[in-house]
Formats: structure tokens, sequence, C-alpha cells
């Protein structure tokens, strides 16, 4: 369980900057997918159920201006930033996992 705050910017301008925080980065990649859903429901209202594949979710963050986290590391006492790929890395081993079940 280590704390992260995942750093939000969807385009250039600086006052659509967000953060949110997480008991854990595990608790991070699933939101960064629900922040996908959410735009895709916003894209679909009329779509009672809506698929995407992870090709389509990288698209999208891809497209960010910024998406950046910091996960807490118990050992340094302090933040570890992380760019987009690590992220995205991260997201696939976690969805990987997840049709393993």
């Amino acid at each position: 369980m280590s704390h992260t705050i995942l750093l939000v910017q969807p385009n250039p301008r600086p006052d659509t900057r967000t953060y949110s925080d997480y008991e854990s980065l595990n608790e991070c990649l699933e939101g960064i997918c629900k922040i996908y859903e959410e735009h895709l429901k916003r894209l679909n209202p009329d779509c009672p159920s809506i698929t995407y594949d992870i090709s389509q979710l990288f698209d999208f963050v891809d497209q960010l201006t910024d998406l950046s986290c910091l996960v807490f590391q118990k050992n340094l006492g302090t933040y570890v930033p992380h760019n987009k790929d690590w992220l995205k890395e991260k997201i696939y081993i976690m969805l990987r996992k997840q049709a393993g079940r």
C-alpha cells in the first residue's frame, strides 16, 4: 500500500490541472481507467454498455497534455515521480492480471 497522487492535465490550459490521491498504486491505476470510462460515457451518453481495448485506453492517455503520478516510497520517506509510459506499463500489468483471474 503506497499512497499515490495522480496528476492530470487534459489539455494545454493550466486551469485544467487536477490531482487525485489514492491509498495504493493499484487504486490509482483503476482511477485512470475510470477517468477514461467517464470520458467514453460523456461521448456516448445513450450507450448502456461501453467496451474498449487497451490500445484505445493508451491512445487516450497519450493525448492528455500531462498524466503523471507520485508514489510514496516508505524506505526513502519521499514521493517518487513517474510518467505516462510508466503508468501505461503498470496499467497493462494490472489488466493482464485481472484478465487472468
